[in-house]
């Protein structure tokens, strides 16, 4: 198993099963989940948790914590990866799913996202043809919320990269690259729901699309 990452358990994390110097930061991401991303927000801009994923994976054992053991990100980047899909081999299609790693990040800047930034765009580039989904928090990350421009949803209280399922809900977030988008289309184009469909259409058809083009 690659060695650039280590992971654990929620239950692992809540019963101190971590080493010491880990401890802290997994403990405050696991808070933050249990806190944040499992409840509604007033101006998320829809009803429901921020993250309708998160409760269910964690009810079910699938939410996971990790720490870098290399200051090296790409590398530790790799690592998660390579975690994630031993995990998910192991796995029903439903609760593949389901499964999360999120990675502390503590020895990045608090004060500025731009280096966590340009290292998730870079990462997801090969996470969404690989089917899989790549996301970055951070204290001052400043990205619009999707209902809510002005709702900054990814603050978290330490810099972190999360990753799971690509899933066919996932198309307002990877509509950002014409490659993303073919990648998604290419996975779940036969059974994208009608809804979804929409979406697509609305953000083709849109005056932002069409100054693009």
């Amino acid at each position: 198993m690659n060695s650039a990452v280590v992971i654990w358990t929620a239950a692992q994390v809540d019963d101190g099963d971590v080493p010491a110097e880990h401890l802290p930061h997994v403990r405050e991401i696991l808070a933050w989940s249990r806190d944040y991303l499992v409840t509604a927000h007033p101006d998320l801009g829809r009803s429901g948790p921020v993250c309708p994923y998160t409760q269910p994976s964690l009810r079910k054992g699938l939410y996971y914590l990790a720490a870098a053991t290399t200051p090296d990100v790409p590398a530790a980047i790799e690592g998660l990866r390579a975690q994630y899909e031993a995990l998910s081999r192991t796995l029903s299609p439903t609760d593949q799913e389901l499964l999360t790693i999120l990675l502390a990040l503590p020895h990045l800047d608090y004060a500025d996202s731009a280096e966590l930034d340009a290292l998730q765009s870079e990462a997801k580039d090969e996470f969404v043809a690989n089917g899989l989904m790549i996301g970055q928090f951070h204290p001052e990350c400043d990205e619009p919320g999707l209902w809510n421009a002005h709702f900054k949803a990814l603050r978290a209280p330490l810099p972190l990269l999360a990753i799971r399922k690509l899933v066919v809900f996932d198309l307002p977030f990877v509509i950002d690259t014409d490659a993303h988008a073919e990648s998604y289309l290419e996975r779940f184009a036969p059974g994208i729901p009608t809804r979804i469909r929409d979406q697509l259409v609305r953000r083709v058809s849109s005056p932002l699309a069409t100054a693009k083009g």
